[in-house]
């Protein structure tokens, strides 16, 4: 706030609370050097919520003594880390490889929202669903039926043999095993199976996945899927 600024502030908050009137000429002027040196850089407001009026307004309403200009700074300050721990700061448009003009809309891009010159920059969250999938993708993704593409599904089968296994299976309209858990190794679904490795002392040493579900599994995922089909209703 410049000085003009700041008379009118101290005006204002001389009719609300008359203790901040100075009639002698010489205090009056001495207060206003006062505030003006310890809220010069506070401004009167911004375009995005700091009002200085209304933090007066605020202080005047629920603190029985008469306003400091610390009173004022205060919110201020919080107005400014608010802001400040709200924003995720922009990529710059300046090039990466100069390192000077990088920092500098960096910095400058904070000195602005801390201001409250502009609204905080703030990074895109995570969601689940697929209310946000951009269309585009969406289009894509239905045309070729999975993220991962038909060639690249295939290069990687080898190194997957469970997953595989469980893609052809549900290829051919069989049971999906991995859909149920496994009562032998209790894999639970999605999981594969898991075989035992004994040692000699008949204790279990370790598990690894197996390529191919456990039989009573495919049991268990036949009747889940019997069970499925026939609670559906029959068309003519």
């Amino acid at each position: 706030m410049d000085r003009r600024e700041i008379a009118a502030l101290l005006a204002y908050i001389g009719r609300l609370d008359p203790r901040t009137i100075r009639t002698d000429q010489g205090e009056a002027r001495d207060q206003l050097a006062q505030w003006h040196e310890l809220l010069g850089d506070v401004p009167m407001a911004t375009p995005h919520g700091w009002d200085a009026r209304v933090a007066a307004r605020q202080h005047i309403r629920t603190s029985p003594y008469q306003i400091l200009p610390a009173d004022m700074a205060r919110p201020w300050e919080s107005y400014r880390r608010d802001r400040l721990a709200r924003h995720s700061d922009p990529t710059p448009a300046a090039d990466p490889d100069d390192q000077a003009a990088w920092t500098a809309e960096l910095a400058g891009t904070r000195r602005a929202v801390a201001a409250g010159l502009v609204e905080p920059a703030q990074a895109w969250a995570i969601t689940s669903g697929r209310d946000g999938i951009d269309p585009q993708l969406e289009g894509m993704l239905r045309e070729v039926g999975s993220c991962i593409p038909p060639a690249a599904r295939a290069a990687l089968a080898p190194y997957r043999p469970a997953r595989a296994a469980r893609e052809m299976a549900v290829a051919l309209g069989e049971p999906d095993a991995l859909s149920v858990r496994c009562e032998w190794c209790k894999a639970p679904p999605g999981e594969p199976c898991r075989r035992r490795r004994i040692g000699p002392d008949d204790g279990v040493r370790a598990t690894a996945p197996r390529a191919t579900p456990h039989p009573g599994r495919l049991d268990l995922a036949a009747t889940a899927q019997h069970n499925e089909r026939a609670q559906q209703p029959v068309t003519a």
